[in-house]
């Protein structure tokens, strides 16, 4: 009877080693997990145009749009725009807003005769031009989204390098075009 159990026995660990064994070699062999990502999306721009357009708003546009494509989505300039004081081949950002403003009419410019320092802001009244190339601190922090540490870049940016363009002005650290495009309306070189 030990006899039959022992072969009993031997045979169950017989039967439990070959298992293991095959486990064993058909377990899989580890390797480096391969991380598969889906492909960039472009995430389309939102942008807000208003001014001299004929249907000012908020506008969806494809990555990588320009200020034209902006104003075209508009539906154009009107008659009373001055397409000429807006860079039309600057690159948008998500977020960006962008102002077209208004040519002089000839009742302002008679006004206006006497200085050639005058522009129209966003709410059409009459204002005074900032000279970038002379401006003070507080002349430049009257400008719409320019505080004090950004008019202190200008300042010290003009010190080395005169602006000769008023789109340089987009070379001063913290002033994107964004921000330029806010400002351009009230911008000179005092020429």
């Amino acid at each position: 009877m030990f006899g039959k159990m022992r072969d009993l026995l031997i045979g169950v660990l017989f039967g439990l080693c070959s298992a293991g064994l095959i486990l064993l070699v058909s377990r899989p062999r580890p390797g480096r997990a391969v991380l598969l990502r889906p492909p960039p999306t472009s995430v389309p721009l939102v942008i807000n145009i208003d001014g001299e357009v004929e249907h000012p708003g908020v506008y969806t546009l494809p990555v990588h749009s320009r200020v034209q494509d902006a104003v075209e989505a508009a539906g154009g300039f009107t008659e009373e725009a001055s397409p000429g004081s807006v860079n039309l081949a600057a690159l948008l950002e998500d977020g960006s807003h962008i102002y077209i403003p208004a040519l002089i009419t000839s009742t302002e410019s008679s006004w206006a005769a006497g200085s050639s320092a005058l522009s129209l802001s966003p709410g059409g009244e009459i204002i005074s031009l900032v000279n970038i190339n002379q401006a003070g601190l507080e002349e430049l922090v009257s400008l719409p989204g320019i505080g004090p540490v950004t008019a202190e870049k200008i300042i010290s940016y003009r010190e080395e390098h005169l602006f000769t363009q008023v789109e340089e002005i987009q070379k001063v650290p913290g002033i994107g075009p964004a921000t330029y495009e806010q400002i351009r309306p009230y911008l000179t070189l005092g020429e």
